[in-house]
């Protein structure tokens, strides 16, 4: 009794002894980005359909690609043994719709893991329902589908149907957008244990042709992301970037293997690999000035898509250390470079 009085005793002088410093605010890390640096042809929304209970925390996004042209959809998931419903979903469109989609639905509160069939079938549900927002519903593919959040519980699945369904594209009520504000909105819908919105946006040429790319990505917690293409056997680390540029479906999803590769499969905060790791990339090739360009294919227009590929990687890249930056209790950043 004596031994473990004066050892309790130690340990209290230890821990008083230790100054626990807050986490400094990383607020400054969510800037404002211009209008004309978000890719043309897509829609933007965050809303609060009742997922989270704070009325005032979003939590469903969704992002309609608007272009005439088909839109390329090209995808990077989990290769955790146990996959969520969302990503067993969302593999099952991509390959359905060989390599095109048009739109992503996003709810956050509910991770949809863990769920059985029944999650399967409300992952399914916010697909088609987001899906059926196109006015021509004829050629649709599915919506891809993201959820993070908690783990082994139902999601409120009626209430998320709801929310798909009182945006439209003729309401003109409806909070769809394509600017700044309607990014950050969606950015908002993302987060889960996140402090900040994360956006990022960038302009790049390619044969005399201005394109735009831009990404939002959410994540503090559980992450030792190990994604890989859609044939490749909680807070949860969550990628979509879009850009107006034309590409092949095959070429954009070799560009993301490429680009997951050396940004988000390279970080780690807690050593955990989440159930729903999904990073999605759309190009709708919706840019002004590229209305008679064919999509960019690797072997077609080598020199292109090296091009495209860096953009995406530095974006990617970008992307993935802001992750980094707000991961839970993380003070500090800091880059090595090794030289071989």
């Amino acid at each position: 009794m004596v031994a473990m009085t004066r050892s309790a005793a130690l340990l209290k002088r230890l821990s008083s002894s230790i100054a626990v410093k807050p986490t400094p605010s990383k607020v400054h890390l969510h800037r404002p980005i211009p209008d004309s640096a978000f890719p043309k042809g897509y829609l933007l929304t965050g809303m609060h359909c009742g997922i989270k209970r704070d009325a005032q925390a979003l939590d469903l996004g969704l992002i309609l690609s608007t272009s005439k042209r088909p839109t390329a959809a090209a995808a990077s998931f989990t290769q955790n043994a146990f996959k969520a419903a969302p990503v067993l979903v969302s593999q099952d469109v991509i390959t359905q719709g060989g390599g095109r989609a048009r739109s992503v639905v996003i709810s956050s509160g509910c991770a949809n893991a863990v769920t059985g069939p029944n999650g399967v079938r409300d992952a399914m549900a916010m697909s088609k329902a987001a899906d059926a927002l196109h006015e021509n519903k004829g050629d649709g593919y599915g919506a891809l589908v993201m959820s993070t959040g908690v783990i082994g519980v139902p999601l409120p699945i009626d209430n998320i149907l709801t929310g798909i369904n009182s945006i439209g594209l003729k309401n003109h009520t409806s909070s769809l957008g394509s600017g700044f504000d309607a990014w950050e909105r969606t950015a908002r819908a993302f987060m889960t244990t996140d402090t900040f919105p994360k956006v990022r946006a960038r302009t790049f040429t390619i044969n005399g042709v201005k394109f735009r790319m831009a990404g939002i990505d959410k994540g503090a917690g559980m992450l030792h992301p190990v994604m890989g293409p859609p044939s490749a056997p909680h807070a949860t680390l969550l990628a979509c970037i879009l850009t107006d540029a034309p590409i092949a479906p095959r070429c954009l999803q070799s560009a993301l293997n490429y680009a997951v590769e050396r940004s988000f499969n390279s970080i780690s905060v807690d050593g955990d690999m989440s159930t729903n790791d999904t990073v999605f990339v759309l190009a709708n090739g919706a840019a002004v000035d590229c209305a008679a360009m064919e999509e960019i294919d690797s072997e077609k227009h080598p020199e292109a898509y090296k091009v495209f590929r860096t953009e995406l990687t530095a974006l990617a890249v970008e992307l993935a250390q802001l992750l980094v930056r707000d991961g839970e209790g993380a003070t500090k950043f800091v880059t090595i470079s090794v030289e071989v």
